[in-house]
């Protein structure tokens, strides 16, 4: 991907874990890699094609000025998170933020901090077989919109589907999305988990019926292998209803795992290519 170069802006803020250093402020020097599809913006030589740098590096000055941290790890954590949060374009962000006047009682050049945060494309199931059953898919995705580092790309139809797992309850109502998250997978878990217990999820009996339900099924194409995540979802290759829904938002996402399309996933399962 192309990026956009910033080397060494100075900028004098206060931070530090000293009293003093908060204080009296010192200069940091911020470099900033900024990862973005420039091929239009130098075709059409058209500035709302890109991102105005300028205008990034008051963002970094402002972010940075204020408040005031300890450590020089929150403002790089917190500089990455102000750029890809009002820069759509911005996919990836590269920070090199430097303490030349660093507490330091010897010979030095200077101390940095060297971080990458990225945009990450996530795809969640989501189902309830209680009670008002759109009205808790709903609730799911109006959640996920309201949370800043999440926006939700794309929603599926909803489909109805029979339960699975053998436990008899009601017809499930079933969908999916694409959202762009800046959060990592577990951190990611935690946000759905507590949305799904705002709904009123309970885990009573496994495969039993709830409220609703949020499963991270894709998480660009990563796998993660944890005690409580399991990334892609280890159970949906033989789902129809989490395929289906998602091979119309996603036909050719690829589940790592196997190296398959979503759209080949859902055909080898079905036994037929499906209409999209």
């Amino acid at each position: 991907m192309d990026k956009i170069l910033i080397k060494d802006l100075e900028i004098f803020a206060y931070h530090g874990v000293l009293e003093e250093e908060k204080k009296n402020g010192q200069p940091f020097f911020v470099s900033a890699e900024l990862y973005l599809d420039l091929r239009e913006a130098g075709i059409k030589d058209d500035l709302s094609k890109t991102v105005n740098y300028a205008t990034v590096c008051e963002l970094i000055k402002e972010t940075m000025t204020k408040e005031k941290f300890d450590l020089i790890e929150a403002v790089a954590e917190t500089v990455a998170g102000a750029i890809l949060l009002n820069y759509e374009m911005i996919k990836e962000v590269h920070l090199v933020i430097s303490k030349p006047k660093a507490p330091i009682p010897m010979s030095f050049e200077t101390v940095c901090v060297d971080i990458v945060r990225k945009k990450h494309i996530v795809y969640l199931g989501l189902g309830s077989n209680l009670g008002d059953k759109e009205g808790y898919l709903d609730y799911a995705i109006d959640q996920l919109n309201k949370d800043e580092y999440i926006r939700v790309n794309k929603v599926s139809e909803y489909i109805v589907t029979e339960p699975y797992g053998g436990v008899e309850q009601d017809d499930f109502l079933n969908g999916c999305v694409e959202i762009e998250t800046l959060y990592t997978p577990m951190e990611l878990l935690s946000v759905i988990n507590d949305i799904e217990q705002s709904a009123g999820r309970k885990r009573l009996i496994h495969w039993g019926p709830r409220t609703l339900d949020i499963d991270i099924l894709l998480y660009d194409r990563d796998i993660v292998m944890e005690e409580k995540l399991k990334i892609p979802h280890i159970e949906m290759i033989k789902r129809e209803f989490v395929l289906k829904p998602l091979a119309e938002i996603a036909p050719y996402a690829v589940h790592p795992g196997v190296g398959k399309t979503v759209l080949r996933l859902l055909e080898d399962l079905s036994g037929e290519a499906p209409k999209l």
